[in-house]
């Protein structure tokens, strides 16, 4: 549920774009991500500092699109949230000495420190190419191209890598099994069991 909330405004977004314009789009990006902080809150008692991070974000550059009446600034958006999880995944990782992604995962997946730092690093990188590519695609193509990028490239290659991701660690998980005990023929805590009287024929 929490997966599907966090694609609900760029969904959102899509759709209403697509019906009418840009600006109206970011209009109900805006609300559809107040009422998703709003519902999060409630239902879980707590949301996760990105998700305020994102909000701001998308509060900042999408009210000053609709100011301006420039799209040019919400294009800005994924690129700015990018580099913030980029920045805050490796600043806590070598500033902190803190494995954000560990801490989140950790009740779930049990890995060595070692590979939890090879997962901050790669996250790190795709979120900074992710910002790059997103620009690339604002600066070069028509509006129309880059929300079909936003809604489609964006979250097919966040599918991708986090498939990649999975593969990855599915070769450090543990999977713990029972080991059968074998007791030999002499063990000397066995007591000896006397064989059952065979009746006799006559």
């Amino acid at each position: 549920m929490k997966a599907f909330l966090d694609f609900f405004p760029v969904v959102l977004f899509f759709i209403v774009f697509k019906l009418s314009d840009v600006f109206t789009a970011t209009a109900v990006a805006i609300v559809a991500t107040i009422a998703q902080i709003a519902w999060l809150k409630y239902k879980f008692g707590k949301v996760e500092t990105m998700q305020w991070v994102s909000l701001g974000v998308i509060v900042i550059f999408g009210g000053a699109t609709l100011i301006s009446q420039d799209e040019t600034f919400i294009k800005f958006k994924p690129s700015v949230l990018y580099i913030l999880m980029a920045l805050a995944l490796i600043i806590g990782e070598y500033g902190f000495g803190k494995n954000f992604l560990k801490q989140l995962m950790s009740s779930k997946v049990q890995v060595e420190d070692s590979v939890w730092r090879v997962l901050v690093n790669a996250w790190g990188v795709f979120f900074l190419g992710m910002s790059a590519l997103n620009l690339w695609v604002a600066y070069n193509f028509d509006t129309d191209t880059w929300v079909n990028f936003k809604m489609f490239g964006g979250m097919g290659l966040m599918f991708v890598f986090v498939l990649g991701q999975a593969v990855y660690l599915s070769k450090y998980l543990q999977h713990d099994e029972p080991e059968a005990q074998e007791v030999g023929p002499l063990d000397p805590k066995l007591e000896p069991v006397d064989p059952p009287n065979k009746p006799h024929h006559t």
